[in-house]
């Protein structure tokens, strides 16, 4: 009886072992990952009148990398230059000849077609040809698109309350929401914020038109959200 008990126990530690060994080389190594977040845009993009690091777009790297594991990592292109309308801009993402993987692609444009008095109707050609490009540089996927609103520098010391200016942002913003209700792409509305500049003097840039580090922090809690459910974050 002995014997038959020690040949049983033996033949469990070997299958328990076994089983052990099994699991072991069975266990999936996680790779890190490397996220890519692409931001199209203008002066608003770029931050023109704020130091690098307050610009919107590394704002959002700093808070979405609170998010991701200690071994990933997360890489911010900015194309983007003070003046830049919609031509601009599709002419400057053809030359750099950006790669087509991004994570994460934010557009934010057209103040400067509205500042520069351009047809209306270049904005209405030129707009949903961004779009679809950004889709394009998001790995053709629109749900990795964010669409963000035009701020309204009227309510900047420089625009003295123009109700002009407000009306045709209206106008350009009510546009690109539109498409992009439409065609099922993200759209944050950060104008709002821009339209207490004059009240909350600290969300104007030391330049007198432009947003604050402060204002573009603001933008960020807006996008934040959305991006994080886009990145699985």
């Amino acid at each position: 009886m002995k014997v038959l008990f020690k040949i049983v126990f033996t033949l469990f530690v070997l299958l328990v072992v076994s089983c052990s060994s099994d699991n072991d080389s069975t266990t999936e190594i996680i790779q890190p990952k490397n996220y890519k977040y692409l931001a199209l845009g203008d002066s608003y993009t770029i931050g023109q009148s704020v130091c690098e690091t307050c610009r919107f777009p590394i704002q959002f790297q700093d808070s979405i990398s609170k998010y991701i594991d200690d071994a990933d990592t997360f890489q911010t292109k900015i194309i983007a230059q003070t003046g830049w309308t919609t031509t601009n801009l599709k002419t400057a993402i053809a030359t750099q000849n950006t790669s087509n993987d991004y994570d994460l692609v934010t557009l934010l444009i057209g103040v400067n077609n509205q500042y520069q008095n351009q047809p209306f109707g270049v904005y209405e050609q030129e707009f949903p040809e961004l779009v679809l490009t950004a889709i394009q540089k998001a790995k053709g996927k629109k749900e990795n698109v964010i669409v963000v609103s035009i701020p309204d520098y009227a309510y900047t010391p420089f625009g003295g309350g123009n109700s002009t200016i407000s009306n045709q942002i209206n106008t350009y913003n009510a546009f690109a929401e539109n498409y992009c209700n439409t065609n099922n792409i993200s759209f944050v509305n950060i104008t709002d914020i821009t339209r207490l500049g004059l009240t909350q003097t600290e969300l104007v840039a030391s330049d007198g038109i432009h947003p604050s580090k402060i204002a573009y922090t603001n933008f960020v809690d807006r996008i934040l959200p959305k991006a994080r459910i886009k990145l699985g974050l």
